[in-house]
């Protein structure tokens, strides 16, 4: 019997992270570190050229609604709703990535 395949969850925004990813890297940020805040950070790193911890919010809505386990511009759209960009249209993704680790956002502690 082949395994069944995961539904994505449409109320939880960031709940699939992972799906613009190939197993393979998804493999490599695992074995990077174990602690799951830096393996996300890691995987959005490899967009991120500059370093600056934001990336284009229209690069990430084309990767999340283009590859892998797509999103619908619905589910984009409320990630974007979850976690706003900025002025400029960037998302960032330090604390994308810090309240889905840790559930709350670093500017409200």
């Amino acid at each position: 019997m082949a395994p069944k395949k995961a539904k994505k969850k449409t109320g939880e925004a960031g709940s699939n992270v992972f799906s613009m990813f190939e197993q393979s890297q998804i493999q490599e940020f695992k074995e990077v570190g174990t602690d799951p805040e830096e393996t996300i950070l890691n995987a959005f790193k490899i967009f991120d050229q500059e370093g600056k911890g934001v990336l284009r919010g229209e690069d990430i809505k084309y990767c999340l609604m283009s590859q892998a386990d797509k999103f619908t511009e619905e589910e984009v759209n409320q990630m974007f709703t979850n976690f706003p960009l900025d002025v400029a249209g960037n998302l960032d993704y330090t604390n994308l990535c810090y309240v889905i680790t840790h559930g709350e956002d670093k500017e409200q502690e």
